[in-house]
């Protein structure tokens, strides 16, 4: 379901809905409405069975009875993220192409397919390219598994389709860009049809098979794809890439394994999250090969060297927290940025409710580092500076997302914007925060009429203009 907060200039300059200063705001929401969510209304009931988790047998039985029922193995679903191209709005997950909306009613549109030229799953997170092309994949369960496409900034053309030729099929969220640049995250987060069929898990990651990062020029195909390397990880949110002469540097959230698709069949799916979001507290404790702690995220940096092919990595972040959803100023998408906001993962919280849950936001300072108490492998024995945004008990953030001010301002000029609910009184709000006060209280706080479920991400979309 679609949540939307708009602000509105008031016309006599007071009064209105924020503080009396001239704005009003306004709530609205409505679900994206998929084919598939069409066919369970009007079956007024759920229909489609679940086709992630579960017994192998009964993944596969799921499946094709979906496929005989519907016409379609897969519930579309359209619940992750929100982006805008040349003032049209879409609505998109992993596993379906966009849904168009229309801002002013959250009515669904239709499904972008590029004018016929693309039609196979979008991805979740697609990037802006400095230039202002998207940049984004689609994944597939069978062959071609990653195809990779370039729109066109004024989102009428299909510039670019390509297929990256990988020989598994991948979980592919987010993708990064540079100037020049496409970054893959080719990790062993791995989707495996026959692996389903002889009993195994559809979705699985591989901590033992291998990892590795490429970098494609915008418009190249699989064979310019200059491949590094690197150590198994999953990472589900990119934080930025940009380019440093002959390198090419990557920050990312990184954790030992992946929490998707969840618990293996009959596993305890409490205890399989409080194991998985286990802190460890101090950098002495922190055990790499340990399955404590499988999905703490931190802050991770690779730096590839073009040249000579060497790779350097550091941890940005210690160990004692687990931050996801990372944000930075859009303005520097593919640039050096000396900023970055998350969420921050409340691992008790998580633990006992079985999902991610965030009591914290988190500024990071990239440029002032602080040493951390014990040099580990690959952290170059300094961690980054950051800020906290801390909320009372029982209060968790949810969609969070960093406007910029307008005009020549400093990357932080700006503001945080985020869902909070408070789970004592079952009330949501939007809470408004300074960036540049990032420690200090909320510059507003909009109590909602409704209750505004825990989610994905936010989207900030400043005034559309006509394309």
């Amino acid at each position: 379901m679609l949540h939307s907060i708009t602000f509105s200039k008031s016309g006599g300059g007071s009064g209105g809905g924020c503080g009396g200063n001239g704005w009003t705001v306004s709530y609205r929401n409505r679900f994206v409405e998929s084919e598939t969510l069409r066919i369970e209304f009007g079956r007024r009931s759920p229909a489609f069975l679940p086709v992630i988790e579960g017994d192998a047998p009964a993944v596969v039985a799921a499946y094709l009875l979906n496929q005989l029922r519907f016409g379609k193995a897969i519930k579309d679903l359209s619940n992750t993220n929100v982006f805008e191209l040349s003032g049209r709005v879409f609505s998109i997950a992993e596993n379906h192409m966009p849904h168009e909306i229309d801002l002013s009613s959250l009515e669904t549109l239709g499904t972008w397919d590029l004018n016929g030229a693309w039609n196979r799953p979008f991805m979740a997170h697609p990037r802006k390219a400095p230039g202002g092309e998207l940049v984004f994949v689609g994944a597939d369960a069978m062959k071609p598994f990653l195809v990779l496409g370039v729109i066109s900034a004024d989102g009428k053309e299909l510039k670019h389709k390509v297929d990256l030729k990988l020989e598994r099929g991948i979980i592919c969220h987010d993708i990064g860009v540079t100037k020049r640049y496409n970054i893959i995250l080719d990790m062993p987060l791995t989707f495996d049809l026959i692996r389903l069929v002889k009993g195994g898990p559809l979705i699985k990651f591989e901590k033992e098979s291998h990892a590795r990062i490429g970098v494609m020029p915008r418009y190249g195909d699989a064979d310019s794809i200059k491949w590094f390397e690197v150590e198994p990880f999953c990472s589900l949110h990119i934080v930025n890439c940009y380019e440093d002469g002959d390198e090419v540097v990557i920050r990312a959230g990184r954790s030992r394994g992946s929490i998707i698709p969840g618990p293996e069949f009959k596993k305890n799916r409490y205890q399989w999250f409080s194991n998985g979001f286990k802190i460890q507290l101090t950098d002495e404790s922190y055990d790499d090969n340990s399955n404590e702690g499988l999905f703490v995220t931190r802050i991770h940096e690779w730096t590839l060297n073009m040249k000579t092919s060497n790779v350097k990595q550091r941890y940005l972040t210690g160990s004692d927290l687990s931050v996801e959803m990372p944000m930075i100023n859009d303005l520097y998408g593919g640039l050096c940025n000396r900023y970055a906001y998350a969420q921050l993962v409340d691992s008790e919280a998580s633990s006992i409710c079985a999902l991610p849950k965030f009591g914290s936001l988190v500024k990071f300072y990239f440029n002032e580092e602080k040493e951390n108490k014990k040099k580990l492998e690959n952290t170059c024995g300094k961690y980054i500076e950051m800020e906290r945004h801390q909320l009372g008990a029982n209060n968790f953030y949810s969609g969070a997302t960093f406007i910029a001010k307008q005009g020549d301002v400093k990357e932080d000029d700006g503001w945080v914007i985020t869902f909070v609910h408070d789970e004592d009184t079952n009330t949501s709000q939007v809470h408004i925060i300074n960036a540049k006060n990032f420690e200090g209280d909320p510059i507003a706080k909009i109590t909602l009429p409704r209750r505004v479920p825990y989610g994905f991400h936010g989207t900030f979309i400043p005034r559309l203009r006509t394309p």
